[in-house]
């Protein structure tokens, strides 16, 4: 979950750029890397989409295509699946896309898509160069759409049911004068 939050954080950042900004990067006192905002954003989106997949298909979720989801109706021997685990009352079960869209404060369809959209993505179009993510691309939308939404969904879905705390997965930043 650590990990699309902080692809979440990345693409937050991408969406409010006019252009790609510098990066400085320090261990301590010592700078150790210079460059553009890419380096981090990139890689923290990618690897972010990645996880964001394996937790949709985890709760229950596969993508019929790049806008339509569909209940996951395929799986390995090995795979570990939400209904693997059996919460306070009862065992946990795949979860429905209306339930998947229900916590969206938006219109269901977007966020039906913005899933779909990752699942699809990751899939098949994930192994290549990618480029940025830029401002006006309804891409970038959708995957902020599926990183907000999937953690929420873990929390309502899995740790809730189980009466677990969830991880504190949230990245924590600061706000920096212009």
């Amino acid at each position: 979950m650590q990990s699309v939050a902080i692809g979440h954080l990345a693409i937050r950042h991408t969406l409010e750029w006019e252009t790609v900004p510098s990066l400085k990067i320090y261990f301590g006192e010592l700078q150790v890397i210079e460059g553009n905002a890419l380096a981090f954003t990139t890689p923290a989106i990618e690897t972010a989409l990645v996880h964001c997949r394996a937790l949709f298909e985890f709760l229950g979720l596969s993508a019929m295509n790049d806008k339509k989801l569909a209940q996951r109706n395929t799986a390995r021997k090995d795979d570990i699946f939400i209904e693997h685990f059996t919460g306070q009352m009862e065992q946990l079960r795949k979860i429905t896309v209306c339930e998947a869209t229900a916590p969206y404060t938006g219109d269901p369809v977007e966020a039906e898509q913005a899933f779909a959209y990752v699942i699809h993505t990751t899939n098949k179009g994930l192994a290549h160069t990618t480029s940025c993510f830029s401002k006006s691309d309804e891409a970038s939308q959708l995957i902020e759409i599926a990183f907000r939404g999937v953690l929420t969904l873990m929390v309502n879905y899995f740790y809730n049911p189980l009466g677990m705390q969830p991880p504190d997965y949230e990245v924590k930043t600061r706000k920096r004068d212009a």
